[in-house]
């Protein structure tokens, strides 16, 4: 088998992103949300099988992740180092990135139940929080299946959420769901679950009459804050 020199595969690298429509792709995907093939298709300006093409490159090369969610498939960058990479080309560009405009309305962005789970603003935070105090931390054997480290069960139990229970029920215990107006994770399975019922419960979030929206209490921004460490700078009911 031949040796890949560095030479060599820093040319296939640049290959790969000299080609404008999957620079389009790979920019549109810096700012860490997921999108559909579809979408990337539009935002590049090319057809559906193109850009299936392309995402294969990206997903051979380990670049992205696909994120299967009922009938939709999203793409992410999963590197960390890709993303450094070519925010430093874009420097060399000069060129800004537009932020991310989403288009769903603000009552139920900001807090919806997405099945029995919490989705939206709030939840995406939540998750986030978790694995930057590593409280949560992604299985080996799964990137979409989470477990808890120690300091994750100490925090869940400090709130009264009884963990142990949770993994006999005939479902995951925690994974990630992506949240459609956000495009990035929240946290779903049994544990997702728990953290609404017990959110809801303690008047965190009330329930809206006529749709899906949450609406964030004065007891549950503290208590967010408390446990979380996240500031959400909305009203509160």
């Amino acid at each position: 088998m031949d040796v890949v020199t560095p030479d060599q595969q820093l040319a296939r690298i640049a290959a790969l992103i000299a080609d404008p429509a999957r620079a389009r792709m790979l920019c549109c995907l810096l700012d860490g949300r997921a999108r559909t093939a579809t979408e990337l298709a539009a935002i590049a300006d090319i057809s559906a099988s193109t850009t299936s093409v392309h995402l294969a490159k990206f997903t051979e090369q380990g670049w992205l992740r696909m994120l299967p969610q009922g009938r939709h498939r999203y793409f992410q960058l999963d590197r960390p180092d890709v993303a450094q990479a070519l925010e430093s080309l874009l420097r060399l560009a000069a060129q800004d990135l537009p932020p991310f405009q989403a288009s769903t309305p603000q009552r139920l962005r900001l807090a919806r139940r997405c099945y029995d789970h919490l989705a939206g603003e709030i939840a995406v935070a939540v998750h986030d929080a978790c694995f930057a105090q590593h409280h949560l931390i992604r299985q080996e054997d799964g990137q979409e299946d989470y477990q808890l480290t120690p300091g994750g069960e100490q925090l869940f139990a400090r709130m009264g959420i009884e963990t142990a229970s949770l993994r006999s029920k005939r479902r995951r215990f925690a994974c990630a769901c992506m949240d459609w107006s956000e495009r990035r994770s929240h946290l779903a399975g049994a544990l997702g679950a728990a953290l609404l019922s017990h959110a809801m419960q303690q008047r965190w979030l009330e329930a809206d009459l006529d749709s899906r929206a949450l609406q964030l209490t004065s007891v549950g921004k503290r208590q967010f804050q408390a446990f979380f460490g996240i500031t959400i700078g909305l009203p509160c009911s």
